[in-house]
């Protein structure tokens, strides 16, 4: 493990063409529903652990203010190089860890997507997050995430997976701990360089087994109410076998 790091140094360049296959306007659509439940207006969304800024962007561009906040200094290098169409605000990048999360104001709403909540391996700063996360919320305000099933976590374990572009190439091998409930996510990652020539770097990456009980648990703790589980992507309570599931949680009027 020593020769690979553990943040998006490999990643980061090839990341939106790794993920092309994600239907980002199809999560859009489900957030605006979301906040089409609100008994107030959402205009300021915090992106938490935005990566490149992909949600960030497309929600700037139906027309929310945006903040994106991300770990990894290199991703939001990628973030910083995309633009909009003339007239549409731009999001704010803030380089912090979720746990340390610090914002100039508050937000009507925090989305936190892409099992992001998953890669905090630590119950105790996952924990913080949510303290934080409800700080920096407007009272009322909507917190919005989702995580990968410990079910899907386990299935993946012994897997591989390739993902590949004109330009990138990614083996991805994963392994299941079931003692310390992570999934491992060993990647090498190819680059082609200057002519015919291509460059090797990899990384790995970790995923925790957060159960819904604990999920549920850690926002109470942290003074979330009306806290919800839906299926994938739909408004209904998680089936069975579920690889994905959303919370909706609230912090109290005041």
């Amino acid at each position: 493990m020593s020769e690979f790091d553990a943040t998006y140094n490999a990643l980061a360049n090839c990341y939106d063409a790794m993920t092309e296959d994600v239907n980002y306007p199809a999560w859009a659509d489900f957030l605006e529903k979301c906040f089409s439940r609100e008994k107030k207006p959402i205009h300021t969304v915090l992106d938490l652990a935005c990566g490149t800024g992909t949600m960030s962007f497309l929600l700037a561009q139906r027309g929310y203010e945006m903040i994106g906040v991300d770990f990894s200094p290199e991703m939001l290098a990628m973030a910083a190089e995309k633009t909009l169409p003339e007239g549409v605000e731009p999001p704010i990048f803030l380089c912090q860890p979720m746990e340390k999360l610090d914002l100039y104001g508050t937000v009507d709403a925090c989305v936190c997507l892409l099992d992001s909540v998953n890669h905090v391996t630590r119950p105790a700063k996952l924990r913080k997050a949510f303290q934080r996360v409800r700080l920096f919320l407007e009272p009322g305000g909507l917190f919005v995430f989702d995580v990968h099933t410990p079910g899907h976590l386990e299935s993946l374990d012994g897997g591989m997976f390739i993902d590949e572009t004109e330009e990138a190439y990614c083996v991805w091998r994963t392994e299941y701990d079931r003692r310390r409930r992570i999934c491992t996510y060993a990647m090498d990652v190819f680059q082609r360089a200057e002519g015919d020539l291509w460059e090797r770097d990899g990384e790995i990456h970790e995923e925790y087994a957060y159960t819904p009980e604990e999920l549920t648990a850690f926002l109470e703790e942290a003074g979330f109410v009306e806290i919800r589980q839906y299926g994938n992507l739909k408004f209904r309570r998680p089936k069975a076998g579920e690889e994905r599931i959303f919370f909706t949680a609230r912090k109290p009027a005041e």
